[in-house]
């Protein structure tokens, strides 16, 4: 069982917990479990016979048949049925199942990998998921943090990222240290899913091969600065590495706030730092 947000990753967890096992030659099979009604569901799983239902003119073969000797991967779990619930649970417990408007039972060895971002545990107290068949998915548990708890990845996700974007539009691109230090400062609720979505959109609005910083913020991320306040306070005003918004929020922090003091640190006059506090979007702090 994959636990975890919308867009952490978990249908490439699933991935590769079948291509680096046993079952890699098998075929990888896989269903998104809210995308169809339980009618559907049911005939897409277990297959149907012929003349089942209208519409139905031959005899068909479901994913876990499929998926003999391989792995079944069932994302949104949590979004299935009470009715088909009991008959997912027999599938798990016996690994046998009968076609739609079938009478035989047919015998099935799989793996079953499931995912869903709902708390499968709320869902059970509540009496809207079986509590035996959570028991029976739930036997080896992974879970997946959200990328707002592991910002030291993104770097090695953006530039894998961007390396992805840049061969699909057939040129090289990389990302600037400015850019890079957006995106550290980024929550990312949507989490990889809106990483990716980010760069493909400024990789679209980037004419050479580098993804700038004011790029990265013309695409609607919004930078959150999460250094602490020491730290700021610390920083070398000369340092090349900063980029201009780094610089004057650093030398307000170091001033207070004080937009005439903060100018001085930076050999401006007020009315130049007052444009570039505009120009730059920095919301004045106000102690």
């Amino acid at each position: 069982m994959i636990r975890g947000e919308t867009g952490t990753g978990k249908e490439l967890i699933a991935n590769a917990i079948h291509y680096n096992s046993p079952r890699a030659r098998g075929s990888f099979v896989k269903l998104n479990c809210a995308a169809l009604l339980y009618t559907l569901l049911e005939s897409e799983l277990f297959g149907h016979e012929k003349g089942a239902f209208t519409g139905a003119v031959a005899q068909r073969k479901g994913r876990f048949e499929q998926a003999e000797g391989g792995t079944v991967f069932l994302d949104e779990i949590g979004e299935i049925s009470a009715s088909f619930q009991a008959k997912l649970l027999r599938v798990l417990q016996e690994g046998e199942l009968e076609r739609v408007g079938g009478t035989k039972t047919i015998k099935v060895d799989v793996r079953v990998v499931a995912a869903t971002h709902r708390d499968l545990e709320a869902e059970v107290e509540k009496g809207r998921f079986r509590e035996d068949l959570y028991y029976r998915l739930n036997v080896m548990p992974l879970y997946l943090p959200p990328l707002r708890e592991r910002m030291e990845d993104i770097p090695d996700i953006a530039r894998f990222l961007v390396e992805k974007v840049g061969a699909q539009q057939g040129r090289p691109l990389s990302l600037t240290d400015a850019a890079m230090r957006v995106l550290m400062h980024h929550d990312w609720p949507g989490n990889v899913r809106e990483l990716e979505n980010c760069l493909e959109r400024a990789a679209v609005m980037t004419e050479g091969e580098t993804i700038d910083r004011d790029t990265i913020l013309v695409t609607g991320i919004e930078e959150k600065i999460s250094v602490s306040r020491g730290a700021i306070q610390n920083l070398d005003l000369d340092d090349p590495n900063l980029d201009e918004r780094e610089k004057v929020i650093a030398a307000l922090e170091q001033a207070g706030w004080v937009q005439a003091k903060a100018a001085r640190l930076l050999d401006m006059t007020p009315r130049q730092i007052a444009y570039r506090i505009q120009t730059l979007n920095i919301k004045v702090r106000q102690l």
